[in-house]
């Protein structure tokens, strides 16, 4: 049982993966011109909020 748990990856891993996964995508579109409508403040938005993730992430693995 302790296998299988220790094989399962954290909650806050997998959402800090998917933000940073949008936010990288969202960037790059923004920045080839696809995504201009898109102000610079929620790039700023899902920066943080990837970051915090990824402490929260780091934290709960201690």
């Amino acid at each position: 049982m302790t296998n299988s748990r220790k094989l399962r990856t954290p909650s806050f891993a997998r959402i800090f993966g998917i933000i940073l996964s949008i936010t990288l995508i969202i960037w790059l579109l923004r920045g080839f011109g696809i995504l201009t409508f898109i102000p610079g403040g929620v790039l700023w938005l899902l920066l943080l909020l990837s970051i915090g993730t990824g402490i929260i992430s780091t934290l709960q693995r201690r």
